[in-house]
Formats: structure tokens, sequence, C-alpha cells
């Protein structure tokens, strides 16, 4: 008879394992509300132990002042603690003082999920160098839509399906650090108006010669320069040729993208499911992977290969390996500029006929 006794602490430990998982991920997202009683909009980002993202305290969508953010979530008591570590952009000007993000704020919020898809933080916030000084309350909701769009949008959107990587996180970050160049307005010229010269007074006996005005040059026509078309809209327009179909199990299935020929600079785009996963993937002899988590895929996927450019050596190719458990999977892909290549993905028990 089997010790059943002991498998119910070893249950209960997988369960709140889960629950705490789901509820680390579910932090990852856009909330909306206010910190201070000033508006906030914040976008959080679960980089393992660790939060990232940007808060913006606003007045309206060109009117804000902008922080990068640095936190933690403790799975233990569903806390969230962050805090405005560097103002990147000030938009605020001085007639919005009354705007909020005057001074960094430590928060500290609960996590709650009382049902129907609401989620909210709740607790207090605090200057940075003094959090024991309470200044005002925290009341964030959980939205669908930013009103800010900026670099993090990317890694919410795909979270999911392969941006949660560290190192993606790490380089946005790096990315939303760097300081937003805005183009210089050309230096307004004034030009006095040119005084035409004034011809001498006729003279008895004096000959005018009247000199021959010179034709103005005409202008030459701007080169009319061919609009390049987008990787959506090759995706879009391109015939999608079917490749191979893989079974999918377990965890997660690892894919790794190698240039099939001569080195000549390939460069593709995945899709997944007709959503842009990763672009600008430099093909080499050294293999570009992925990993995508099974439990977030579909029972049937498309996975699209396009092609950014065909190299030196037409068409584009790459070398494909898909490793789904201890089984591995191998194809030539081809892309050119009529045709996409496309790797279908299906859950054990629901392949295509």
């Amino acid at each position: 008879m089997r010790n059943t006794h002991l498998l119910y602490p070893f249950s209960l430990f997988s369960f709140l394992f889960l629950v705490q998982s789901l509820a680390a991920q579910q932090v990852t997202g856009v909330w909306k509300g206010k910190i201070d009683r000033k508006r906030v909009e914040l976008k959080i980002i679960q980089n393992g132990d660790s939060l990232a993202g940007t808060s913006y305290y606003y007045e309206s969508a060109s009117s804000y002042r902008r922080y990068s953010i640095k936190g933690y979530f403790d799975p233990e008591d569903n806390s969230v603690v962050w805090w405005d570590d560097q103002l990147l952009e000030d938009k605020g000007g001085r007639g919005f003082l009354g705007m909020g993000g005057t001074n960094p704020l430590l928060s500290v919020a609960d996590f709650n999920c009382p049902g129907d898809g609401k989620m909210f933080l709740e607790g207090a916030a605090g200057p940075v160098e003094d959090p024991r000084n309470t200044r005002g309350p925290v009341d964030l909701a959980k939205v669908d839509r930013t009103t800010f769009p900026d670099e993090w949008d990317y890694v919410l959107g795909n979270y999911t399906i392969g941006a949660n990587d560290p190192e993606i996180i790490d380089s946005v970050a790096q990315i939303a650090k760097a300081p937003r160049r805005e183009q210089p307005k050309p230096p307004v010229v004034r030009r006095e108006p040119v005084k035409e010269p004034e011809l001498p007074a006729r003279r008895p006996g004096m000959v005018v010669i009247n000199m021959p005005v010179e034709p103005k040059p005409q202008a030459k026509a701007e080169p009319v320069v061919a609009q390049l078309p987008s990787i959506e809209e090759k995706f879009t327009t391109r015939k999608k040729e079917y490749s191979i179909e893989i079974p999918v199990n377990g965890d997660s299935i690892e894919l790794r993208f190698y240039d099939n020929a001569e080195i000549d600079g390939d460069s593709i785009s995945l899709f997944l499911n007709d959503k842009l996963l990763f672009q600008h993937i430099r093909l080499t002899d050294k293999a570009y992977t992925i990993k995508l988590p099974v439990e977030a895929l579909m029972d049937t996927n498309e996975l699209t290969m396009v092609a950014e450019n065909l190299g030196s050596i037409p068409p584009n190719t790459s070398y494909m390996v898909a490793m789904v458990g201890d089984k591995r999977y191998e194809t030539k892909l081809a892309s050119t500029e009529n045709s996409s290549a496309v790797i279908r993905l299906s859950k054990e028990g629901k392949r295509s006929p």
C-alpha cells in the first residue's frame, strides 16, 4: 500500500509554488492609478527575483516625468516593493509642479487579485532617502493599454514567449536609460530685402545699353526614393512554404538557427502565429537559440521565417535544429522575396491530419 500521506505535503508545496509563480508573472504588466495622490502609469517587468521597468508621473500624454524603477517581489506575502531610480525624462516644465515625480519615491504595496481578472497594488509611498516618512497612498490597477509607448512594450507584449529572458530585459533597460535625442530645429535666418541699385538719371548724349538677363537655372527634380516594405508587409505579402511539422511536449522547445551555406550576411525575422517574435537575426555558423514555453503555445502553431535580405548568395537559407526533450529534429529553411518558410509546432495528440 502506498504511503499517500507523504504525497500531501509535496502536493501542497507544488501548489503553493505554482500560485507564487503565477502571481510573479501577473505582476508583470502595465499599472495605472495614483501614488501620493498623483497620477502615475507604471510598467513592471519581473526579472528573476527582481523587478525592472519605468514610472510616469503625468499631467497628460505630453506632460510627464519618467523614471527607471528597480524593486523586488516577495512571493511569501505577495508584497511588491519598487523605487524611482533614475530620472530619464522631464516633460513637465515649471507649470506642472503639482504633477508629481519632483522627488523620487519608494513604494510598498500588496498584490491583490480579487477575481474577474481584476488586479490591484495597494500600499504606501515615501521618499527614497527616508521611506519611513510615508507621504501618501499607493492605489494602482492593472490595465491592458499604455498611454506612454516606449522600449518596454516589446517585453510586455512577448513576456511569456521568450522576452522574459534576463539578457533581453537587461538590454532593454540599458536602451531605456539612453537619453532620447530630439532633432534640433534649424535656426531662423532673417534676411534683409535686397534693394535694387538705383539707375542714374539719363543725361543728353547718354547711351543706355540693356544687358541681357540670364535665365534662372531650372531646379533639378529630386530623385524618387522607393519606400522599402516593412518586415510586417513582407510577412503578409509573401507566400508561405510549409517545411516540417514538429510534435512538442514537456516544458519548452529549443530552436537553433544557423546559416545553411557560406556565411554571406543572411538576416531573418521570426513570426509566431502571425505575431512578430524576433527580428534582425543575423545567421552565422554559431547557433542563434530561442526557447518557447510549451504552456504558452496553442494546440497547433505556425513559426514563420521571413528573409529580411538575401545576403550575397540568394536565397536566404538557414539550418534549423529543434530540441524537444531528448528528441532532435533538423530541417533546411529557405526564404526568398516571394516566399517564407513555415514550421508547424503541434502539441502531441493535436497534430494536423
